[in-house]
């Protein structure tokens, strides 16, 4: 079954030589390959304020690249969200991008009760993780803290419940285990998974 894919390359660094611009390519073309639509966000290319008040949330954003971006999540049936791990979670600017993505209520609406309603049900998401570090050391030590804060503090209140998760640690390695990598991301495109 195709599927419309929005890919998001969350890492700060527009260089386009960074291993998370590789494995965003990767998965296009896999995608492409299994006849899947995508589009790509590349959140260091965006412009876009800092949220610094509660007030600033609650209204819908005016800034063009924030408005084009939450059209491309609508028009989206799976998310694949790809960043370097950076003290402990995902860059601050990957995480800015989303609170500016959530103003007016595009995440969450009031729902009823004490508990907002998650507005993106229906889609599946993707994360991709690079870091340093080995990444058994970062889910089974460190217990994988901030990317399932990530997940389940933004992807999953927003409603979006099937959210997969794809560590890839000891970046530095040899050649040999990036192309594996990237490998990797092309079946996941391929596959939409």
């Amino acid at each position: 079954m195709k599927k419309r894919i929005l890919l998001i390359d969350g890492h700060p660094d527009p260089d386009p030589a960074r291993l998370c611009n590789a494995l965003a390519g990767a998965y296009a073309e896999g995608a492409g390959n299994g006849g899947h639509e995508t589009r790509r966000l590349d959140v260091a290319s965006l412009s876009f304020p800092v949220l610094r008040s509660p007030s600033e949330f609650t209204r819908p954003p005016s800034h063009p690249d924030i408005v084009a971006a939450q059209r491309d999540v609508l028009w989206a049936e799976h998310l694949v969200f790809i960043f370097p791990l950076w003290l402990g979670g995902p860059p601050a600017l990957l995480k800015a991008f989303m609170e500016a993505l959530g103003c007016g209520e595009f995440l969450l609406g009031t729902g009823n009760g004490r508990f907002p309603k998650g507005k993106l049900a229906g889609r599946t998401a993707r994360i991709v993780v690079t870091m340093g570090m080995p990444s058994l050391i970062y889910r089974f030590l460190f217990r994988a803290h901030g990317t399932k804060a990530f997940e389940r503090g933004i992807l999953r209140i927003a409603g979006i419940k099937s959210v997969r998760t794809t560590y890839i640690g000891g970046i530095g390695s040899p050649a040999e285990s990036c192309r594996r990598w990237l490998d990797t991301l092309n079946h996941m495109g391929k596959a939409a998974g």
